[in-house]
């Protein structure tokens, strides 16, 4: 981890993006520097956390491209939440439309379980 979290400065608007890391690539032996925003889907309301989580991952996407262009942002979910909610048709649809890069994870292991392109 390089950044817990990490600032992201545009128009003297601030933003934190919960972690920056480098991930290594087993693939290509190379470090890839990533952002991840962890969302816990605690609300009320699946599709108002999943409105929060989108508006703020396409927001820091943009602000990452100004001002750090090497870093790959992911949404972090848990196992859970991906099972109960992020594999429904519609919501695959809005991710793939929105291209957007998620981390699934365990969170009593603290263990990645899967990175989606």
């Amino acid at each position: 981890m390089t950044h817990d979290p990490l600032s992201v400065k545009v128009d003297e608007i601030e933003f934190y993006v919960d972690l920056g890391a480098e991930r290594i690539l087993a693939t290509q032996k190379a470090g890839q520097k990533i952002a991840v925003e962890i969302k816990s889907f605690i609300g009320a309301s699946e599709i108002s956390d999943f409105y929060v989580a989108l508006g703020q991952t396409l927001t820091y996407r943009s602000a990452l491209r100004k001002k750090y262009p090497e870093r790959i942002l992911y949404l972090a979910i848990s196992e859970d939440v991906y099972q109960d909610f992020f594999i429904r048709p519609f919501i695959q649809e809005i991710i793939a439309e929105h291209r957007l890069k998620l981390l699934i994870f365990e969170p009593i292991k603290e263990e990645v379980l899967l990175w989606k392109e």
